[in-house]
């Protein structure tokens, strides 16, 4: 039976349960992950900070560590500077290495090979005049991360020519070569950036000068991105006001 209402009055409204609590954006596809938004965050920042991957071989970090990364370092101290091999932000390598794909930064650094040995090594055997002499020195060897012994390679007036050459000893890592070298165990091919003080010292002495070759310059490279760090727009940057390129294409954002 129904209840009964007073005359004349209006019947109550139907009370309404509440709302749920609704948030300002609901979780889809949309959204970014959580990994976008700190970059967004990231770049807004004013002050560079966080860590910068930098994925390099050996030898062109040790280029630029001395000019580029740890300048830069002083300058930004709240940024922090890995060097990977994967997973980065930023890679360096030769100027002719770099992926279509990439935007590339040239760092305008001249690059050479040089073989070295000791004042005390070349007076005992001898200083070669041409890479074949190599044969009747005892030279220190570099394997390759595949396994396979580096050949020196060398250059003159359009000829080329690579270098099975023979010693006592052959080593995973290039840089171990310099104090082989420097111990006059025999004659090193290396960097000239890796060994240039030592040369200016007397410590060692360039030999087959005419027949080493110069090579391509490094250059930083990346992908395009939407939103960069202020630790990554300030790398790029610096990079190109000490490397002398400042006509390098502009920072991309897109």
């Amino acid at each position: 039976m129904a209840s009964a209402t007073s005359k004349g009055s209006a019947p109550r409204p139907m009370a309404m349960p509440p709302r749920p609590f609704r948030t300002s954006w609901r979780a889809s596809s949309s959204v970014p992950p959580l990994a976008s938004w700190i970059r967004f965050a990231r770049s807004q920042q004013a002050t560079p900070s966080g860590t910068l991957r930098i994925n390099a071989f050996p030898t062109a970090a040790r280029e630029i560590f001395p000019w580029l990364v740890l300048p830069f370092l002083r300058m930004y101290p709240q940024v922090h500077v890995d060097i990977v091999s994967g997973g980065f932000d930023l890679g360096v390598r030769s100027i002719d290495l770099v992926p279509a794909d990439m935007i590339a930064v040239p760092l305008g650094v001249a690059r050479r090979n040089v073989v070295v040995g000791t004042p005390s090594y070349l007076k005992a055997h001898g200083t070669p005049m041409a890479p074949q002499n190599l044969a009747e020195h005892c030279c220190l060897r570099v394997r390759l991360p595949d396994g396979a012994i580096y050949r020196w390679p060398f250059e003159k007036d359009g000829q080329s020519v690579h270098i099975d050459v023979e010693g006592a000893i052959t080593l995973d890592e290039a840089s171990l070569a310099r104090s082989a070298a420097l111990a006059s165990v025999g004659l090193a091919l290396a960097m000239e950036s890796d060994v240039r003080d030592d040369i200016e010292a007397g410590r060692l002495v360039r030999v087959l000068e005419d027949w080493t070759r110069t090579l391509s310059p490094l250059s930083l490279y990346y992908p395009s991105r939407r939103n960069p760090t202020a630790a990554f727009k300030a790398f790029i940057n610096f990079a190109r006001r000490h490397s002398g390129g400042s006509d390098a294409p502009g920072l991309s954002t897109g």
